[in-house]
């Protein structure tokens, strides 16, 4: 994985991602270098951050209100979190119920970048039985499509706020949403002739991305990566696995593998590798300029493995 990691860091991209990184733990200062008045942005987490960084380049102070390395779904917000919301010229959410502290946050302006994609309301059993909120899974930017929606929202509201730099925003998105196409062809070239179509993620954050390129997700845990999984949980993802002959359970970065080792460890030939949900991004991965893109690069590779893809 390391070796893989220092090749898919040296993948350009629109800004570099080193830059990114820099601006990712700092507050926003209000002006850039010429003396012009910056729009100040705040992201709930990591993806809406880097997007956000991607499309307002140097004319956007960007800021993630989930600090690197922490799991978006067990932080809670602080009155400083809530003072850096108010200042700012605009707070972008994911939606879809993922944030759900946004409500209380006084913002001058909430971008909700999956307003407009159309949710899916029906499940399967399974998924119902892993609590999905109203049938809708938040986790839209782990599909490349809806990615390029979430650019669009972001754009929009930039060009909005600052309208005399309208075009630089347009540009921008533009020349990142290329990136997100890209992606997605990779994606579907790497994932054909695959003997299976089956995988178990660790939580229920592939929905969208299985929907997408024809495969379909199982997981251990439900819309959240955290909370007890009871023993006759473990023994139907054991039995599960060994139904569809999958030999790879997929555990989390951000999230401690023993449970996924302990399910892999009663499987015959069981072995864990990382299916990132890519909900945060790690100092290790910030210092070595390792981005989204990457990371869904990582995750193809990893998929492939166990998918059985030539």
């Amino acid at each position: 994985m390391n070796q893989s990691r220092v090749a898919l860091a040296a993948i350009a991209v629109v800004i570099p991602l080193a830059m990114l990184a820099t601006v990712y733990t700092d507050r926003p200062t209000q002006q850039d270098s010429g003396g012009q008045d910056r729009v100040i942005v705040v992201a709930s987490f990591y993806p809406l951050y880097e997007f956000a960084a991607h499309v307002g380049g140097d004319r956007a102070e960007v800021s993630s209100l989930v600090p690197a390395g922490i799991e978006p779904h067990d932080w809670e917000s602080t009155s400083r979190d809530a003072s850096r919301v108010r200042d700012a010229d605009m707070l972008i959410i994911n939606g879809a119920g993922f944030e759900s502290w946004a409500g209380d946050m006084e913002a001058k302006l909430i971008v909700d970048t999956s307003e407009g994609i159309e949710h899916e309301e029906e499940h399967s059993d399974e998924e119902d039985e892993h609590g999905h909120e109203g049938g809708v899974n938040p986790h839209i930017w782990l599909d490349p499509i809806l990615a390029k929606h979430q650019v669009e929202k972001i754009r929009g509201a930039m060009a909005a706020a600052d309208p005399d730099n309208a075009d630089y925003y347009n540009e921008n998105a533009g020349a990142f949403v290329a990136e997100l196409d890209s992606l997605d062809a990779f994606i579907q070239l790497e994932l054909v002739g695959c003997e299976k179509s089956d995988f178990i993620a660790f939580h229920d954050a592939f929905a969208h991305f299985a929907e997408r390129y024809g495969l379909k997700q199982h997981s251990i845990h439900g819309v959240s990566p955290e909370g007890e999984i009871l023993p006759q949980r473990l023994q139907e993802v054991i039995e599960l696995a060994g139904d569809l002959e999958l030999d790879v359970i997929y555990a989390e970065d951000l999230i401690d593998s023993r449970l996924a080792d302990t399910i892999a460890g009663e499987i015959p030939g069981g072995r864990v590798l990382v299916l990132s949900p890519i909900e945060g991004i790690d100092r290790e991965e910030q210092d070595a300029g390792i981005g989204y893109i990457d990371k869904m690069r990582e995750n193809v590779v990893n998929l492939k493995e166990g998918l059985g893809c030539r």
